[in-house]
């Protein structure tokens, strides 16, 4: 579904990535790890339309996207859930939710009661503002966010940071059920080992802005991709 192709992406003079290639598929999660740095972040907002990358080639369902804004890789298809979040903390979360919609058509900017049963947390709360929330319950609003816009490909930037372990296997589940349901490609971005080698079915790793790793799981052991990641 998503093929990335040779990327090369700058900030001003530095170059962060490297002829990067990635492919996630639909029903599976790819993890992108590395030390801090790497260039994790930059991939994926470069794929989420958020930074103008240099050279290659970003396709979805083998359509070239070409150079496109965030807004443009929305209505595509692809749906991004930030480091730090990225939620309205003077918005209720109906409203957060709501922002949600406006790449759908207007005929289909409605909450699914799909996200409600994701995230039950979120119907009970729904007239808190998202900046009333706990850290764990806004990763949930942003999840569910990013949901909204029916995403065919779902990037996760470091969805356990600062989040408490009942709420990071909440999370995790949530994961693993959208995965079964074999409609989107999952490409997530985590430091946590262990949360990403459970839930991973391929694993690309980077070094200095280049892929030094690309195996599914079935071809790699916890302890090499560990020793990859963490050289």
């Amino acid at each position: 579904m998503l093929a990335v192709r040779g990327l090369t992406l700058k900030y001003g003079q530095s170059r962060i990535l490297h002829g990067i290639d990635l492919d996630a598929e639909p029903g599976r999660v790819t993890a992108v790890m590395g030390m801090n740095g790497v260039g994790k972040t930059s991939l994926l907002k470069a794929i989420a339309g958020r930074h103008p990358f240099e050279s290659g080639s970003i396709r979805l369902d083998g359509r070239d996207l070409g150079r496109y804004s965030a807004a443009a890789a929305a209505r595509a298809g692809i749906g991004l859930v930030p480091q730090g979040r990225e939620i309205f903390p003077l918005l209720t979360v109906t409203e957060n939710l709501m922002t949600g919609l406006t790449c759908l058509p207007r005929a289909e900017r409605r909450i699914p009661e799909r996200i409600h049963d994701l995230f039950p947390v979120l119907k009970a709360m729904g007239r808190r503002r998202g900046g009333d929330l706990s850290g764990g319950q806004q990763q949930q609003l942003a999840i569910a966010r990013a949901l909204i816009t029916r995403p065919r490909v779902l990037l996760l930037d470091e969805p356990t940071e600062g989040i408490q372990p009942n709420i990071i296997k909440q999370i995790g589940a949530v994961i693993a059920a959208l995965r079964e349901e074999g409609r989107m490609a999952i490409v997530l971005v985590e430091q946590y080992f262990d949360f990403a080698f459970g839930l991973a079915d391929h694993f690309v790793v980077l070094r200095r802005g280049t892929v030094v790793l690309s195996r599914p799981k079935h071809a790699v052991t916890r302890e090499a991709l560990l020793s990859c990641v963490v050289p």
